[in-house]
C-alpha cells in the first residue's frame, strides 16, 4: 500500500454489516471528514487487550449524508454527540476493508504473561511461537 495518513483518534463503531462494511456517525464538520474528503485510505485498529487480541484494517473511508443512511445507522447514544437525526452536521462513515491482519495467543492472557514472566526470570528467549497472526480475507 502507499502511504496511509497516520492521523488518529478513537471512534465507536456502529455496525458490521454482513458484506465486512464497517460503519461510524461522525461530525460533518470534524477534521476526520476533512481528512477522508482529501485522502480516503485509512487505517482502523481494534483491541481487545484483555485477551491479547488485535487487529489492523486498511481500507476506504466513503461519507454519507442523506436521511435514509443516518436513520440506518442511528442510535441512542448518538444524542450525546447531536441534536438527534435532523442535526445538520451528523454524517456517516463506511470503511470498506481491503487488506486486514490479526494477532492473538493461543493461550490467553494469563498463560502468555506467564511464558514471558518464565522466561524473562530464566533468563531464556522466547520462541515467538506465543500466538497466531494473519491476514484475513473479509470479502
Amino acid at each position: 500500500l502507499n502511504q496511509i495518513p497516520q492521523n488518529s483518534r478513537p471512534m465507536s463503531i456502529q455496525e458490521c454489516d454482513e458484506d465486512g462494511n464497517l460503519w461510524f456517525l461522525s461530525n460533518a464538520t470534524s477534521n476526520k471528514n476533512f481528512e477522508i474528503q482529501e485522502d480516503n485510505r485509512v487505517h482502523l485498529y481494534f483491541m481487545n487487550n484483555s485477551d491479547y487480541e488485535y487487529l489492523s484494517i486498511f481500507g476506504k473511508a466513503y461519507i454519507y449524508k442523506d436521511k435514509e443512511t443516518i436513520e440506518e445507522q442511528w442510535s441512542a447514544m448518538a444524542n450525546a454527540w447531536f441534536d438527534g437525526q435532523d442535526d445538520p452536521n451528523v454524517s456517516v462513515i463506511r470503511v470498506t476493508p481491503e487488506e486486514t491482519y490479526y494477532w492473538d495467543t493461543k493461550a490467553g492472557k494469563f498463560i502468555s504473561m506467564l511464558h514471558f514472566v518464565t522466561t524473562a526470570l530464566t533468563g531464556g528467549k522466547s520462541d515467538g511461537d506465543d500466538g497466531v497472526e494473519g491476514n484475513l480475507n473479509v470479502k
